[in-house]
């Protein structure tokens, strides 16, 4: 067994998740679930698998769809068999300049345009959600040469790699989650061409961060709103500040926590990201 192979052994982990039959509509099964916070939904028929970050909250999902009759069962799913069964189903992921592939053995050279490698995980972005797609537009929106960059809420790393990718100077991916730092680095090992790319793990809200030229911070509408004056005194006078992870509904209330000066805006699947400029 190499090195490699022993790290990636490593950092698996489990993913708590419910199995649930169906017997009604199912929109109304994904809106009584939505409270407790699901990452991801498969969906075979009329079996859905909810994905929770935490045992508690898929136990506290457990007893209120229990209780409307749902054939509901509690499981735990290795994010390894995951991992194995998304790089067979998903194909790479183009946004704009960048290409985003499940494997080093998926890349397709293509001179136009920029590749990454980010492994698929259970609990961290690939590019094929939504608000990871709008950051990575956002980023090709803004010139990177030379700039530094802070990634909030890293992830898989995606962000911080293709900030790199981009032309950035430098990249510093922050997470509060060691999982996930560890998932980045693994990423950041199958791009081999990037360098000054580092991961760290931090808690926003707690945390002195370092200031950058470009932040980008993929969180949820709620969490924005409450770390905006952090988020907003990490972006150097005259950077920008890219946030997602906020529904259409909660776009007011994060520009009221933020600045006017939005420069772009993206929408996808009833996402929304924002590029703020901050001012000189």
């Amino acid at each position: 067994m190499t090195m490699l192979s022993s790290f990636v052994i490593s950092v698996m982990r489990t993913w708590p998740a419910l199995d649930v039959l169906c017997t009604g509509d199912p929109d109304l099964t994904l809106a009584a679930a939505d409270d407790f916070g699901p990452t991801a939904v498969e969906q075979r028929g009329g079996l859905f698998r909810l994905f929770f970050a935490t045992a508690a909250a898929r136990d506290a999902a457990c007893a209120v769809l229990s209780a409307t009759e749902r054939r509901v069962e509690p499981v735990e799913v290795d994010d390894e068999d995951w991992a194995r069964r998304s790089q067979d189903s998903l194909g790479p992921v183009a946004i704009g300049r960048i290409a985003v592939f499940p494997n080093p053995e998926s890349q397709i050279p293509n001179p136009d345009s920029v590749s990454i490698v980010i492994r698929p995980s259970m609990g961290f972005g690939t590019g094929h959600h939504a608000t990871t797609r709008l950051c990575l537009t956002a980023l090709q929106t803004i010139d990177l040469s030379n700039r530094s960059v802070l990634d909030v809420g890293t992830g898989s790393g995606v962000l911080a790699i293709a900030a790199v990718r981009l032309g950035a100077a430098q990249a510093l991916g922050i997470d509060h989650d060691p999982d996930a730092i560890a998932a980045a680095t693994e990423n950041l090992a199958l791009n081999p061409q990037v360098e000054r790319v580092q991961f760290g793990v931090a808690d926003l809200t707690s945390s002195t961060l370092p200031t950058s030229d470009v932040v980008t911070a993929n969180l949820t509408g709620a969490l924005l709103v409450r770390a905006a004056d952090r988020l907003a005194t990490a972006v150097r006078p005259g950077g920008t500040l890219i946030v997602s992870g906020l529904l259409g509904e909660e776009e007011a209330p994060v520009r009221r926590a933020f600045s006017p000066d939005v420069i772009w805006k993206g929408e996808e699947d009833g996402w929304v990201c924002l590029a703020i400029r901050t001012r000189i």
